[in-house]
């Protein structure tokens, strides 16, 4: 029963995912980005229950990766959908729908938000056949990706900002981030993961650091604190590979 729990609380995220994809298409934004950073929390246990457990299946690796694709693939393809379904109708609108029914209005610009969906997908198979991520990511982890994404609705509603907002709805931003994202998910830069194997802060600089900096952008900066801390996680794994390099 033991080996069972960490694909009980996979699961899980597969389950937010699930939830935070129905409410993405009801264009509920706020709360399909509850769900899947609730998802992504449940991402995370699943991974640290199965070390304090001392237990490891093949199962389970595919399982996660499966839930994944849910939670951090498929939903910020459909938040990316909205964003420029958004950007079209000039603003945010609760009810945007594109209709594919009439077709004088239809518009295939929204679905170029599916590329971070498929840059997902190729980036989870990549994953599960890549031995030399034990201890790091080769390409912007798809969790790190989706929280980038689904911030992008949450500074629109919460940080009632015209500049962040007109920036944010504009369609070559986003088809700019679209594009930018599917790269990085895929890219080769060896980023850092938040593994500890112990608890020093001469092992784990880098770690801390980013959790403090971490914690004082969300509080300081709220939503908008998402992005750049993951702008942070890039450019610190680049000069952490850079000091590595030198050595």
């Amino acid at each position: 029963m033991k080996r069972h729990i960490p694909n009980l609380i996979t699961l899980l995220n597969v389950f937010c995912g699930c939830i935070a994809t129905v409410f993405a298409v009801a264009n509920v934004l706020e709360m399909a980005a509850l769900f899947v950073c609730l998802g992504i929390f449940f991402d995370f246990l699943d991974g640290l229950v199965a070390r304090l457990l001392h237990v490891k299946s093949e199962l389970g690796v595919q399982l996660d990766s499966l839930a994944d694709m849910i939670t951090s693939g498929l939903v910020p393809g459909i938040v990316m959908f909205q964003l420029l379904n958004m950007s079209e109708l000039g603003g945010w609108n609760m009810t945007a729908k594109v209709s594919v029914t009439d077709n004088a209005d239809v518009s295939f610009l929204p679905f170029f938000g599916f590329v971070i969906t498929l840059a997902s997908a190729y980036r989870l198979a990549k994953f599960n056949i890549d031995e030399n991520q034990a201890k790091s990511f080769i390409g912007l982890p798809t969790p790190a990706n989706a929280l980038l994404i689904i911030s992008l609705p949450l500074i629109l509603l919460y940080q009632n900002n015209d500049m962040l907002n007109t920036i944010i709805l504009d369609q070559w931003f986003l088809i700019g981030l679209t594009l930018l994202s599917g790269y990085l998910l895929n890219s080769r830069i060896e980023l850092f993961a938040l593994k500890f194997e112990n608890w020093s802060f001469k092992d784990n600089a880098l770690r801390y650091i980013f959790i403090i900096i971490s914690l004082v952008l969300l509080i300081t900066m709220r939503f908008l604190g998402i992005p750049l801390i993951v702008v942070f996680y890039v450019l610190g794994s680049l000069i952490q590979n850079l000091n590595a390099e030198n050595k």
